[in-house]
C-alpha cells in the first residue's frame, strides 16, 4: 500500500496542478454569468444586443446590422476574454501560491482589476463606441465583477490545483 501512494498514483491528481481544467471551467462558468448578467440588465427584451455590443470591440458599429453572424462573433469574444482571465490568474498563481490559499478574497479583488482593466484599457482601445453610462450600471457591474468573474475563476484554480 505505501509503494502505490509513495508511486504517485492514488494521492498525485489532488497535489498536481491542472492547467486545462482551471482554465476552462473558470473561463466557462465566468463566461456565462457575465454574459447572462449583462443580458438581463442592459438588454432582457432584445438579448442579441448584448453579445453585438461586444463585437463592436472589433467590427465598431456596424456589428448591430450583422445579425446572428455578428452576434456569435460577440459570443466567441466573450469567452475569449473570460478564458484569458483564467489563463492571467491561473498563470499568476503559479507564482503567487496566496491567490490559491486565499482564493475568496483574491478572486474578489481580481474580479475588480479585471473590471477596471476592460474599461479603462481594452475598451478604450478597441472600436466600440464611446458611450456615458450611470453610475449605478457602472457600481453594480463593478461589483457583479467581483461574485461573477474573480470568483469563479479563483475558486476554478484553487479547486484543480490541489
Amino acid at each position: 500500500m505505501a509503494t502505490s501512494v509513495a508511486g504517485g498514483s492514488a494521492g498525485s491528481s489532488f497535489a498536481r496542478p491542472r492547467p486545462f481544467p482551471a482554465i476552462f471551467v473558470g473561463g466557462l462558468i465566468v463566461g456565462v454569468l457575465d454574459l447572462a448578467y449583462a443580458i438581463l440588465v442592459y438588454s432582457p427584451e432584445k438579448p442579441i444586443l448584448v453579445p453585438q455590443t461586444i463585437a463592436t470591440g472589433v467590427l465598431g458599429m456596424k456589428s448591430y446590422s450583422g445579425g446572428t453572424q455578428t452576434a456569435a462573433l460577440g459570443v466567441v469574444l466573450h469567452f475569449v476574454i473570460a478564458l484569458g482571465a483564467a489563463t492571467v490568474y491561473y498563470l499568476a498563481s503559479r507564482k503567487l501560491t496566496f491567490l490559491v490559499s486565499r482564493a475568496v478574497v483574491c478572486g474578489l479583488v481580481y474580479g475588480a482589476l479585471v473590471y477596471l482593466f476592460m474599461h479603462f484599457v481594452v475598451v478604450p482601445l478597441s472600436a466600440a463606441p464611446h458611450r456615458h453610462t450611470p453610475f449605478i450600471y457602472k457600481a453594480t457591474e463593478f461589483v457583479e465583477h467581483w461574485f461573477c468573474v474573480g470568483l469563479p475563476i479563483a475558486l476554478s484554480v484553487r479547486r484543480y490545483s490541489r
